[in-house]
């Protein structure tokens, strides 16, 4: 990042972490993005922030879209100088946000995809309980689809979080929400507290609920792990299925916003598609006039 840009972008991170309460991976991800477009700025004879011109940011996107980046990667460094320029703006350090206006590459929206449910409980109920590692595996998978937690938030659960039907965890922007958890997954997450987790626990294993096979907490990437290995999908498709499945079962779009602690209706409205898509196949397959 050349010098005239190095401060101004710190000060605007610092206030994203401070203010906004962004993760660290949010944060690394604007650094660079904006170190990459000021960077481009400087080989473009620039030598402020306030000199970057509405013509600078549509070379920009040229250039970027030239160097073979795809449109979701254009799309997230152009938001990131946007709201960059957007804080400026507010600060009185610029008059002009060079990125306002400037259109964007549209991106195609592929719909989530959902796995049928008896594949979910199948994979669920194959998993064998026999060991501490199998307790641990079925209640984890069970957890996660009961209760369509993001990984991150799996993961920092507690032994302290799990003890009713509810689970208390702390999503994006810290914010805090309530989601019910199914009297099966209850159940494994009984049974794995009662006679798996002790034989996995080790000195660093502190509160967590999940623990690995040295006794640490067992992290985002070991999580994927144990879905790969039982479920052959990503955490997230879970999630997806979460969603779906009560939509499909009759629950309300601001039900299932609640429980996946989405900000915005627009981002949990997709489900009605993909239902609607579920629907739309039964019906193909099951009328005899379709």
């Amino acid at each position: 990042m050349p010098a005239w840009a190095s401060l101004p972008v710190g000060d605007f991170l610092d206030r994203m972490r401070d203010q906004r309460e962004l993760s660290p991976h949010t944060i690394d991800a604007y650094r660079r993005d904006l170190a990459q477009f000021f960077a481009y700025c400087d080989g473009e004879v620039i030598d402020s922030i306030q000199a970057v011109e509405r013509r600078h940011a549509r070379r920009y996107l040229a250039h970027l879209a030239s160097g073979g980046y795809s449109k979701r990667s254009m799309t997230r460094k152009a938001s990131a100088i946007r709201s960059f320029y957007n804080d400026a703006g507010r600060r009185g350090i610029v008059t002009v946000n060079p990125f306002e206006g400037v259109s964007r590459p549209r991106l195609d929206k592929p719909l989530p995809h959902a796995l049928a449910t008896r594949t979910v409980i199948h994979a669920i109920e194959a998993i064998d309980p026999g060991t501490a590692e199998g307790l641990r595996d079925r209640a984890l998978v069970d957890a996660l689809y009961s209760t369509g937690l993001r990984i991150s938030e799996l993961a920092s659960l507690t032994v302290h979080d799990v003890g009713s039907d509810m689970v208390t965890v702390t999503g994006k922007g810290r914010k805090t929400r309530r989601v019910p958890i199914g009297r099966p997954a209850q159940e494994s997450i009984r049974r794995y507290l009662s006679e798996g987790r002790q034989k996995l626990a080790g000195p660093g294993s502190g509160n967590a609920l999940w623990l690995g096979v040295r006794g640490g907490p067992l992290g985002v990437r070991g999580i994927r792990s144990v879905v790969r290995k039982h479920v052959a999908t990503f955490p997230h498709a879970l999630r997806h299925s979460f969603a779906t499945h009560l939509l499909e079962g009759g629950a309300d779009l601001r039900t299932v916003q609640d429980l996946l602690g989405h900000t915005d209706l627009a981002t949990t409205q997709i489900y009605t598609a993909v239902t609607r898509q579920h629907l739309r196949g039964t019906y193909d397959r099951s009328h005899p006039r379709a």
